[in-house]
This record gives C-alpha cells, structure tokens and sequence, in this order.
C-alpha cells in the first residue's frame, strides 16, 4: 500500500561506524528500493564510508549527497540519499576509534532536530557503541536517554519509556541499563506507575490501540507465590496495577513471569509491563531474534532502532541481517501513519 503524500522522509543515523550499520543501511536501501512504494529514508552519514563499504561488500548502492530531507524523495528511487556528517578518521570495521565518536553524536543529534522539526516522519537509530562515545565524553547510558533529553523541554528530559516489540509482543521494562541490584533498588510503586502511565498513553496515539490491555509481571519467582518468595508483589507491584486501573488503564497484574509470554498467555493482553531489563528482552529475543524493534515511546516524535548491537566481530563482512533494521524502518511508518491519523482526527 502506498503512503500518503504528507509523510514525510525517514532519518537513518549513522550509529557505530565500526559496526554493522553503515552496511545494513546500504541492505534496506536496496530492500525497500525494490519494494517500490516504500516511504524513502536517508542516512545522516559519511558519503565516503557508505561507498568505501557499497564497494567492499558489493553492494550496487549509489550514495548521492543532499542538501535537505526533502530532496530525500527525488534521489531514493536511483540512489541512497546521504545528508553528510563527516568522520574524523577513516572507519575500520570492527576497530573502535573514540575519534568519531562525535560524528556518531552529532547524527543522533541532528535526526532529533529535524524529527522536532517536522521535517522527517520518524527516526531510525543504528546501534551505537556506548562506552566508545561515554570515552568520548558522552554522558547518557544509551540512545533512549540522550533522546529524551533531546526531545524535553525547558531544560527538563522528555518522560520515555523503551519498549520492544516484534509482531507476537510488545515489552516495556520500568528499569533498563542499571546493574541488576541497581535496578531491584530502584523499584517503585511510583516507577511502575509512571512506565505504564506513558507506555499505554504512547501505544494509544502511535500503535492504533483505543483501549490497550497491560499485563504487569511479578518481581519474584511465581509472582512471590503469598509472600513465601518475596514480598515486593504485594509492597510495590500490586498498588501499582490498582493504581493504574484507578486512572482507567486495563491493566492486570502481578502475574508470574515464567508463565505470561507463551502464546496462549499473549493473546490475553496487547503489552508486558517488566520489572527490569532482561525479564522483558529475553521473551522478545527467544520469540523473534531477527526481528525485534527497539522503540522510545513519550517523545515527541518516533523513533525506531534495530533490537541488536553492534556487531564489531562481523562488521564489513556482508553477513550482517538486516531483518530488524527493515523492521524497524517499517515499524517507523505504521507509528509514522498512526500519529498522523490521529492528528487528524483531533
């Protein structure tokens, strides 16, 4: 199905340029490319390391330099569409540079403005390194950090939540790149509260769900089982889920966690609200692997990003899958297709 005219172009980011990004842009260019009617995208990249990699991997992309996101959809039919940030340093694949890592920053940055802007339909992050650009001096944990601070306003960080979601799932963990202890620490009522709270309001607006079911894991083993194997279902979760049933949320919950991602279980509820990292990421990575999308809900605008890392060991190789990258650019336009309807509408 074609797109309607209004939506706008897709801002790729460089990400890591040792790692598999620059390649597995050059992948989707040519997937979506033969598609046809896809929404076109461009990165916000290096012209030079795009045709240094088209050419070591045989990949027949041309890459063509842009002035503005709207020439994006003239060039997207023959060529990649590149608006240029350029590298310190010439890439290695699979050899950190801390070198560059400010060009890496600065895509991220760009994209945001012009997503802010109106003047790309969503965003589409590549896998960074983060301790490569924390070396560099960047002061966020991750992607979803530094955009919310991107996306905030009066100085103060937009309120997101990270969810992954394949088509058989969505997650949402209320901690995310803490330290296990770190994160059993930082467990709130409150917390939980304010991820289902911006979780279900973001899946209303940009995923076409009126009335989104929210199932809420338990903490423990059996979801603390009476208390005989923690009592934090009945201090901290279960007053959240009423709490959020209060503000006409359909959320139920604590429910055991071992037993709420197979697919009888799934069908019950359209999203998972986590207590920590991997509770959420291991269900979605066993389901679909390749094809899992990482999204920051409560921004202001969309952004997607791959479900993967960098990949350093297989950078340059051509053998990198680009099945969650494409998903994640197709995720961006359904989001994209929503948000606008919506507006609309209202």
């Amino acid at each position: 199905m074609s797109e309607p005219a209004r939506l706008a172009p897709l801002a790729v980011t460089m990400g890591e340029p040792a790692g598999v990004g620059g390649e597995l842009t050059l992948m989707a260019w040519l997937a979506r490319r033969a598609a046809g009617d896809a929404v076109p995208f461009f990165a916000i990249d290096d012209p030079a390391r795009l045709r240094r990699l088209a050419q070591r991997l045989s990949l027949a992309v041309d890459v063509v330099e842009i002035d503005a996101p709207a020439a994006a959809a003239g060039v997207f039919t023959r060529a990649l569409p590149v608006l240029t940030q350029p590298l310190a340093v010439e890439d290695r694949p699979g050899h950190l540079d801390v070198r560059n890592a400010p060009a890496a920053i600065a895509s991220i940055e760009r994209a945001a403005t012009l997503a802010r802007d109106g003047r790309v339909g969503a965003v589409v992050t590549n896998p960074i390194q983060k301790k490569t650009l924390q070396d560099a001096g960047f002061p966020y944990p991750g992607h979803t950090e530094f955009l919310a601070a991107l996306g905030g306003t009066s100085g103060r960080p937009a309120e997101v939540v990270m969810m992954l979601a394949c088509r058989e799932l969505r997650v949402v963990p209320v901690t995310i790149h803490v330290a296990l202890r770190r994160a059993l620490d930082a467990l709130s009522t409150d917390l939980i509260v304010r991820a289902g709270r911006i979780a279900v309001h973001a899946v209303r607006r940009d995923c076409g769900l009126d009335a989104p079911r929210l199932a809420v894991a338990g903490l423990n083993p059996h979801a603390g089982e009476g208390g005989t194997m923690g009592d934090e279902e009945t201090r901290i979760v279960a007053p959240a889920v009423a709490a959020l049933r209060a503000e006409g949320i359909d959320a139920t919950g604590p429910m055991s966690p071992d037993t709420m991602f197979h697919a009888a279980a799934r069908a019950r509820y359209d999203l998972a609200l986590c207590m920590y990292h991997d509770q959420a990421l291991i269900p979605i990575k066993t389901i679909d692997f390749a094809g899992g999308v990482n999204v920051t809900l409560g921004l202001p605008f969309i952004r997607t990003s791959p479900d993967h890392g960098t990949a350093l060991d297989i950078a340059g190789t051509g053998s990198a899958d680009p099945g969650s990258f494409l998903a994640a650019l197709d995720m961006a336009v359904d989001m994209a297709r929503h948000r606008a309807t919506r507006a609309l509408a209202a």
